[in-house]
This record gives C-alpha cells, structure tokens and sequence, in this order.
C-alpha cells in the first residue's frame, strides 16, 4: 500500500513484536530513541516522567516473573519502564526554596492530588508512544507491558520508587528475528464511526455493538479462538481477561499507588 510519507507508513504498519535477536541495540540507535522519547510532547514542558533503563539482568529476570511470567522480558535487549514521576518536581519546590517563600506569603503547600497523579500517567505514555514509532522507523521491535501495573509493592521496593514515583508501562525493544515485519497480518481496528464520535459521546445498543465486533468475531472463529461456550469476543475477553485473577491483582495493585499519592 502506498502511504503519503514514511511517518504514516511507520504508524500504519507499527505491530507488536516479542522475539527478538539477542544482538544489542545499537548505541546510536539508543541515543535517537531516546532523543525522540524526549521530545514528547508534555504537560507545561514539566517532563512529569522518567524513564528507567533496566539493564540489570537479575532485575529482568524479576520482572519477568512479576508481570505474569513473561520470558521475553528477561530475554529483550533492551527494557525501558516509564514511569509518571512528580517526585522531581515536590522535591525541587522543597529544595529550591519556593515552599517556603509561599508559606510567608500565606500560600499554603499544596499536597499532590489525583489530578497530579493523571498528569504525569499522560506524560509517561505520550513519551513511551513517542520511543515506540522511533523505534519501529529504525526497524527496532517493541512491545508493551501494561502488567508493570501489577505487584506494585514489590515492583517499588525492587526499584527505589518514591511514593510519587509509580510504574505506568513498560517496553521491551529489539531488532526482529527474521525479516522486517514480512508475513505479519493486519491488525484488527474498529471502525472510524466506531471510534470517533461527533461533539457528544454516543452509546451503542445491543444490535450496534454487534455490528461493531463482527469483523473480529469473524477473525476470531476463523483462529479456533472461539467455540459454543465462547460464541464471540465478549465472551472470549470477559473471561480470559475481565474477570481473571490478573486483572483483579491489576486493580488491587493500582489501587496501592494512588493511596500513595497524597
């Protein structure tokens, strides 16, 4: 298919990828990732993020372990774990004085709320999406790991996390097995009308969300991912994932960080 230029055809044919060669990432391959992660877009250019570069292979190995026993993040030449982070900043406004000066002035502390915390969740995750597409236009492989989200307690211990310092997502990156992206099927998407909605958000009916997922429910018959006692992909997600012990662990977890932020 033929795109207007190379960044759309880096964001129209990005894909997932978990095997990787064991060769490390190049080092001006990292430098440009990271060079790109940066220049993310941010809330108010605070950079409410940082990002551990997690090189340690007991602590991969750790990590593996703690998000659902997945081996490819032990094996990933390289493992990036984006965190939202407003500990700089309450540590800066401490240090630099300018508590204080608003304490003389009648303006009080302000301890960090939830808004905070969503802040710097979206600044984590726009710089993570910013690594990806640099990556895949270097044809590195990446691959999200959204059960960084789970075992919080043990996740902050193992990595000194501050209690405003909490794991959002992690990547794993690597140069493909095999040749660049051949032999990969497209992805299934919704529909634009299915995903963009006009000034108001609208509700779908039964009759509707059926519409909605027939394409998948099509492609998912075809894969042998359904059967009588798992009809269609509602049936399919609401019990592999919905109601899965690694989803409750998932919320239990996430419910420990934002007690944390205060």
């Amino acid at each position: 298919m033929d795109y207007p230029n190379d960044t759309i055809q880096v964001l129209m044919e990005r894909r997932s990828l978990r095997a990787y060669k064991k060769e490390p990432i190049a080092t001006e391959h990292k430098q440009i990732i990271s060079e790109a992660t940066r220049r993310a877009a941010t809330a108010g250019n605070m950079m409410l993020y940082s990002v551990l570069d997690i090189q340690d292979q007991v602590l991969k190995d750790r990590l593996a372990i703690l998000c659902d026993d997945q081996p490819m993040i032990a094996k990933a030449p390289m493992v990036w774990l984006f965190l939202a982070d407003y500990q700089k900043w309450e540590d800066y406004f401490v240090s630099s004085g300018a508590v204080k000066k608003g304490e003389k002035e009648g303006i009080p502390h302000r301890e960090l709320g939830k808004g905070d915390a969503l802040l710097s969740v979206c600044d984590a995750l726009i710089a993570a999406q910013s690594a990806v597409t640099a990556a895949d236009s270097l044809h590195i492989g990446s691959c999200y790991i959204g059960d960084i989200l789970e075992n919080y307690e043990e996740v902050q211990k193992l990595l000194s996390l501050p209690d405003h310092v909490l794991p959002i997502t992690m990547l794993c990156f690597g140069y493909p097995v095999g040749e660049w992206k051949t032999g990969i099927s497209k992805i299934l998407r919704h529909s634009h009308e299915d995903i963009f909605h006009v000034d108001t958000y609208q509700r779908k009916n039964g009759s509707q969300l059926e519409k909605m997922f027939e394409e998948h429910n099509n492609s998912y018959k075809k894969s042998g991912r359904l059967s009588e006692e798992t009809p269609d992909a509602a049936h399919f997600y609401y019990f592999k994932k919905h109601t899965s012990d690694f989803m409750a662990e998932m919320n239990r977890s996430a419910t420990e960080m934002l007690k944390n932020w205060k």
